[in-house]
């Protein structure tokens, strides 16, 4: 890990935490990953420098703050967005309103697993504010997707204490895990896409 950020962190505590997971949830760059950002923190915890539970609600309230800006933001100009629907988005106002209905009815699986996903996390949220789907869906996704994502995170960074010095010589590799488990769920939903869609051509072809 790059030696200014672990100094800003064991510096500035909790602060930092919050600044940095609240900056890259708005879509601002950081240094490294949020991920590895909770997995130090967890370890801090371990070293006594930080208090689990207060690690835990910082990042939890700075991914959740963060992703309600963008959801709201989005969300006050889906209107907009869709009524004077600009020619460079590649959708229709009808399938607009089809991707509304789907999310909002039988899409909350599919925003809260890409809500736990990392590199689709940000987009879950400007999504759903540009399909208007309504706070009192999002906003229960939001928080409990947030106190999961940081949880599992910050235990893992805990739990791995006693072999930090292990964890930081296999950090690449897991980096390529990360990557490769990511691709590996895309490709599978794809995969049951495509197949959805050649069932459904079938069956109206029959009927």
């Amino acid at each position: 890990m790059p030696e200014e950020v672990v100094y800003y962190i064991t510096g500035y505590g909790y602060m930092a935490i919050f600044i940095l997971v609240f900056l890259q949830e708005i879509g601002m760059p950081n240094p490294f990953p949020n991920e590895l950002l909770l997995i130090f923190s967890g370890y801090l915890s371990f070293k006594g420098f930080l208090s689990f539970p207060v690690a835990l609600l910082t990042a939890v309230l700075a991914d959740f703050i963060g992703t309600n800006i963008l959801y709201f933001l989005f969300f006050k100009a889906g209107t907009h967005i869709i009524r004077k629907k600009p020619k460079w988005i590649p959708l229709s106002s009808g399938t607009i309103d089809r991707l509304t209905a789907k999310v909002s009815k039988g899409g909350m699986l599919n925003m809260f697993v890409f809500r736990l996903t990392p590199f689709t996390r940000g987009y879950t949220s400007v999504i759903a504010g540009l399909l208007h789907v309504k706070p009192n869906i999002f906003l229960p996704i939001a928080l409990f997707s947030a106190t999961i994502w940081a949880a599992v995170y910050v235990l893992t960074g805990y739990l791995i204490g006693p072999y930090w010095d292990l964890f930081l010589q296999q950090i690449d590799r897991i980096k390529f895990i990360m990557l490769a488990t990511f691709v590996t769920i895309l490709c599978v939903r794809l995969i049951f896409y495509i197949l959805r869609k050649k069932r459904t051509v079938r069956t109206n072809t029959c009927s």
